[in-house]
């Protein structure tokens, strides 16, 4: 990374290279605009790249993929014994990815002609003659230094919250310490059925942990429509996953050979379980502290950063992206399109401002979840009448073909003109199906109009056309 130039006056500076950050500086260098990119750590990439997103994929992949080698026989594979697994080479690889992705970031910055600096960027007040000041801390050199621009961008981004004070360490985890692990460990409480803790609940599971799963609210993949939380939880203990919700963490104790988790159900029984690590994924906290926020007019909402549908803040000239923003889910592809709204803006060029029901949730478990748009509860809480149509995977080839026809398509559409306010998918490959989601709500689809569209057989793809029709009782393969 550069050092910085006190006489450079950038268009735009943006703290933190994460999602957010890096696409808001790849953007604003294709409009032709002067960008600095600070970052504190040593790599781009933020939390997503090297703790977050990429690395748990890989390892979800690697568990899908021992999972098929588990049953090898059955697919017509002989020969190989049984299998062993090889975690040191799991992790190998599962560093490589981060290492080819964050060497492709360090390109990227170089063809997009945006000037990455080293340090802890924070801000020191309002603009001077319509310059804003970064102070940069802790760089290449060690000194302080300036950074100024015409506009900011805060894309500061979040960390794992704790619970009772207790830091991470090696048995009480949070996503960075359970990404490090030497082996995985024989049992495993996770406190919170998130994505997060669904995901590595999953991964585990396949690699032989016995896992444990303590959800506070009463059903899990909370912000899900309420038949993926069922669906979910019902496979999850096919799987021999041990799912608890209602559930009151009281306490956690070390003990001789791991931890000892207390936890009250919803009927005031009181329970308690050993396991060799707990996994705290109880949801992430805004990196909104340390910031100079204090310093500027920049509002906070239970410390995340209010904008307007532009991503400005209260302070003229500073925006915020990504994590810390009010209102918006902390997903990574939604920072990204934060950060171009963003940049967009300050080139003075057309933008989208990002929409609440145009966002996709993605949980990449085994089964694979992807949800756009509203739930059944949510369409009928704001006044619609629904039609709701439901496809299983059991009845599309193409999954069967896969071993993988557990899971259904659940559309939920407006009865009087048919178009579609929410499609909820659960099973295979349903992260990447929910593209298509999107892109028929964004296009204001109608029911009538889906029935009509053809999808390729044999595909997965079908099970949306299957419950496309299924809202109108019409499902072919059901």
């Amino acid at each position: 990374m550069a050092d910085t130039n006190a006489d450079t006056i950038y268009d735009v500076a943006i703290i933190g290279s994460g999602p957010a950050g890096y696409t808001a500086a790849i953007r604003g260098g294709q409009y032709g605009l002067k960008v600095a990119l600070i970052e504190s750590a040593s790599v781009l990439g933020g939390t997503c790249l090297h703790v977050g997103c990429i690395p748990t994929k890989a390892l979800l992949f690697n568990a899908e993929i021992w999972d098929h080698l588990k049953n090898a026989a059955e697919y017509g594979i002989a020969g190989i014994g049984t299998p062993q697994l090889d975690w040191a080479a799991v992790q190998k690889r599962k560093n490589a990815i981060v290492t080819r992705h964050t060497k492709g970031l360090e390109f990227l910055m170089k063809k997009n002609k945006v000037t990455t600096i080293s340090g802890y960027g924070k801000l020191t007040g309002p603009a001077k003659d319509g310059i804003h000041t970064v102070e940069v801390s802790g760089g290449s050199n060690g000194e302080t230094s300036q950074v100024k621009a015409k506009n900011l961008i805060l894309a500061t981004g979040s960390e794992a919250k704790t619970i009772f004070g207790q830091a991470p360490d090696d048995r009480i985890l949070t996503n960075i310490e359970i990404l490090a692990l030497a082996e995985p460990p024989k049992s495993l409480i996770v406190i919170g059925a998130g994505a997060v803790g669904v995901e590595f609940s999953s991964i585990f599971r396949s690699f032989g942990t016995e896992v444990t799963i303590l959800e506070f609210l009463p059903r899990a993949v909370p912000v899900e429509d309420e038949d993926i939380s069922k669906e979910l939880t019902r496979l999850f203990k096919k799987r021999g996953i041990d799912v608890n919700t209602s559930c009151k963490v009281e306490k956690i104790e070390k003990t001789e050979t791991g931890v000892k988790v207390t936890w009250t159900t919803a009927n005031g029984k009181t329970q308690e379980k050993e396991a060799e690590k707990v996994l705290v994924a109880v949801g992430r906290a805004p990196r909104t502290a340390n910031v100079g926020i204090e310093s500027t007019n920049i509002e906070l909402e239970r410390g995340f950063v209010k904008v307007n549908e532009a991503q400005q803040t209260a302070e003229p000239g500073i925006y915020a992206i990504g994590d810390i923003v009010a209102g918006m889910p902390q997903l990574a592809h939604v920072g990204a399109m934060c950060g171009i709204v963003a940049v967009s803006k300050i080139a003075d060029r057309k933008f989208r401002p990002v929409r609440h029901d145009r966002i996709p949730g993605c949980t990449y478990t085994e089964p694979q979840i992807g949800s756009a748009g509203l739930t059944e509860a949510q369409a009928k809480e704001q006044g619609y009448t629904v039609k709701v149509g439901k496809f299983p995977f059991a009845g599309n080839s193409k999954a069967t073909i896969v071993d993988s026809h557990d899971g259904f398509v659940k559309i939920v559409a407006d009865a009087k003109f048919g178009e579609i306010l929410g499609v909820h998918i659960i099973g295979p490959q349903a992260t990447e199906l929910v593209a298509e989601a999107i892109a028929v709500m964004e296009l204001e689809g109608t029911v009538d109009e889906l029935m009509f569209t053809i999808h390729a057989h044999p595909t997965l793809s079908e099970a949306m056309l299957d419950a496309y029709a299924a809202v109108e009782g019409m499902a072919i393969n059901a």
